[in-house]
């Protein structure tokens, strides 16, 4: 068995071959995924919600992800820092999202952490401090790596700073996703209009 490549959708256009599985992904993938994210409101959520799609499939996040928005109060750092017990009760409650207490607690802890960087750093900053060096456009799937050693120090340096949940596999998916790096594969049709 081959290993998958860019594939035609059947709109016509070649992009990456797991964006082909539903639509809920195409959307992802031609419109956010590998896009620039700006702001640490928007940044937060990303983080949030890598950390709640560890162990689980993307398309549970995505389907799930106006309830998350709804239930974090749309990712406000200083809202979510404020959650309380019965926060996080109401929370494993919720049947719109994914119900790990280890989870919640940690996007409660990483609301805490954001809010209390150092003057002058930013999620944004760290993210940038840890974007991997430029290599060639991936063929096929194999081609991209789950960690690299950037991903790995932004790990280390997000745990530094007090925030929870966020391991080197956690880490790359966020630099993927938030544009610090380009995984579409090479015959991707996004990747040449970012």
């Amino acid at each position: 068995m081959t290993d998958p490549a860019a594939a035609r959708g059947d709109d016509g256009h070649i992009r990456c071959d797991w964006a082909n599985s539903t639509a809920d992904y195409r959307r992802y993938h031609d419109e956010e995924w590998g896009r620039p994210v700006f702001g640490e409101v928007a940044l937060f959520e990303r983080l949030s919600l890598e950390a709640f799609q560890s162990g689980l499939s993307w398309i549970t996040i995505l389907r799930k992800r106006d309830a998350f928005r709804a239930a974090f109060r749309q990712f406000d750092p200083t809202a979510v820092s404020g959650f309380t017990d019965d926060d996080v009760e109401r929370l494993l409650q919720d049947a719109g999202i994914v119900r790990n207490r280890a989870k919640i607690l940690a996007t409660i802890a990483n609301a805490c952490a954001l809010l209390n960087l150092p003057a002058g750093k930013s999620l944004g900053g760290i993210l940038e401090s840890h974007r991997p060096a430029t290599r060639g456009a991936p063929v096929v799937l194999a081609d991209v790596p789950a960690v690299v050693p950037e991903s790995v120090a932004l790990a280390k340096a997000l745990r530094g700073y007090g925030f929870r949940f966020v391991g080197p596999t956690t880490g790359y998916a966020m630099l993927q996703a938030t544009g610090f790096v380009n995984d579409h594969l090479r015959d991707c049709w996004v990747r040449d209009s970012m």
